[in-house]
């Protein structure tokens, strides 16, 4: 490779669905990069890009079925073989830009992924510094550095961290005195003291506002693919399973309904007229929920979005405001359709409360999305039967199948290992939530699991697909009679084609 370009950083979403598929796609602007590629333009000389490697422009809809066979299949090899066409677009793109920094987002099943990144960039020139961050280096801290490749690794929040690392590569500084890396110095690893969560939110960059100067093939992503906003960091649950506390911490941290409000302007003139609240949770409690609902309907009107919502945040008067203020679709983690296992995985929840949230959500004409787990390592035949009628009570629109994984770094991973059902050789690059290898069970033979969950993701798929047609069906059915100028009548026989 030629001479590096003095301050520049490439930032990358390593691929994940294109090795199952080079048209499965992640096309959307991944935050991650955003916030970090804003900060930088905003608080350091340096030039930098980001390049979502996980992008195709040919989007095709996952099949769970495929993720789960022929296409996990390819994932495994896609790992292996350095000449896929991802990877050669992986390796001219740094050796286009020749970057000094390559940053890497990583969550544990994309780690595996991110280690073939620092490699090609080591590869490309051996004076790059590969710097890890996301979710997997914040769980397992100095274990990341058991990649060679990688130089460092961040813990936590990045926005500031990024830059104290640029601004003492820059001038030719230590390491030691930044906070909430990993990292190697005179063969020894080093962790340094936790950073301090960013207290003002609301400082932050609008990721979208840089998009076009930064994000590489910009031209090519639809206008959805800079939809998702977040407007809290943390999650106050305590779920057995879930990493989020680990990178977040519990402590929840708002920003103002006034910054949000803001950002969705700025996507409303871009042309969005849908946003997705990435947060873990949306709101966390009902008095934000109903400060934001009121200033979207006072400086967003038409704007319609969709969010992810505890149970326990549902009622009347809450889910009444999300629909006044433009919410048309609500995704519920329900896991389980047993009470012990929600109990277990310290849910917070029943499913008589699920599922009277979700009768809740449709009485309102909201779409209903519902997250469910199987395979948590106390799972019986009868809890994962339990789980399978569940989902056909919800009624939901879309289900959203996941098997347990269990994150390094997380109370599920260590009691899987307390229980035997995680080795010293486990392996993060061969599970995912749709992995046929995932089997963490304690009470349930692998065999017998597969067959089971094979039923489930059967239902699942048939489910998704019929509803799909419906969708697509009722569009079209629209269009139609706004041609034929008979749009008064829709509305009455959208009811009967419903069953109502």
């Amino acid at each position: 490779m030629e001479r590096l370009q003095k301050n520049r950083i490439l930032l990358i979403e390593p691929p994940f669905y294109r090795l199952f598929k080079d048209t499965y796609s992640l096309d959307r602007y991944p935050l991650s990069l955003g916030y970090l590629a804003g900060t930088i333009k905003k608080e350091t000389t340096w030039d930098v890009t980001a390049y979502n490697a996980d992008f195709s422009p040919q989007r095709e809809s996952f099949k769970i079925g495929y993720l789960a066979g022929a296409g996990f299949d390819n994932y495994l090899h896609g790992l292996k073989d350095l000449f896929r066409d991802v990877w050669e677009e992986v390796k001219s793109t740094i050796l286009e830009y020749k970057p000094v920094v390559v940053g890497i987002s990583a969550k544990s099943q994309t780690f595996t992924s991110a280690c073939v990144v620092a490699k090609l960039a080591k590869e490309a020139s051996d004076q790059i510094i590969v710097i890890v961050g996301g979710p997997h280096p914040s769980m397992v801290g100095t274990e990341v550095l058991n990649c060679p490749d990688i130089d460092v690794g961040v813990k936590g929040e990045g926005e500031d961290t990024i830059v104290e690392l640029l601004k003492a590569i820059e001038s030719g500084k230590k390491f030691d005195n930044i906070q909430g890396i990993v990292y190697r110095k005179d063969g020894q690893r080093i962790e340094t003291a936790p950073r301090e969560f960013i207290k003002d939110l609301d400082s932050l960059c609008f990721p979208h506002e840089n998009a076009p100067e930064v994000l590489k093939d910009y031209d090519l992503y639809p206008l959805t693919a800079f939809r998702n906003i977040f407007a809290v960091r943390g999650c106050p649950y305590n779920c057995f399973f879930c990493g989020s506390r680990n990178i977040w911490s519990r402590r929840v941290r708002f920003r103002s309904p006034e910054n949000v409000v803001s950002e969705i302007k700025g996507l409303q003139k871009m042309g969005l007229k849908l946003v997705h609240f990435d947060d873990d949770t949306f709101g966390i409690n009902k008095k934000y929920i109903h400060d934001l609902g009121n200033a979207l309907i006072e400086h967003c009107p038409g704007i319609r979005w969709s969010c992810e919502l505890h149970v326990k945040l549902t009622d009347e008067q809450t889910i009444s405001l999300m629909k006044a203020a433009g919410c048309h679709s609500i995704d519920i983690g329900i896991e389980s359709g047993n009470n012990g296992i929600l109990k277990a995985i310290r849910k917070d929840i029943t499913i008589e409360e699920a599922l009277s949230a979700c009768e809740l959500i449709k009485k309102h004409g909201i779409e209903l999305k519902t997250f469910f787990i199987v395979g948590f390592p106390q799972e019986t035949e009868e809890t994962l039967n339990d789980t399978l009628k569940a989902m056909k009570k919800t009624k939901s629109d879309v289900l959203i199948y996941s098997i347990f994984t269990p994150y390094p770094g997380t109370e599920a991973f260590e009691f899987c290992k307390e229980n035997g059902v995680i080795g010293d050789d486990y392996d993060v690059s061969l599970y995912n939530h749709q992995s046929p290898l995932n089997y963490f069970c304690i009470n349930i033979s692998p065999r017998r699991f597969r067959q089971l969950v094979s039923k489930i993701e059967k239902f699942v798929d048939r489910k998704n697909s019929i509803n799909r047609i419906k969708r697509i069906f009722s569009l079209t059915t629209f269009k139609r009679i706004q041609e034929l100028g008979i749009g008064k009548s829709f509305k009455k026989g959208m009811q009967i084609f419903a069953g109502k």
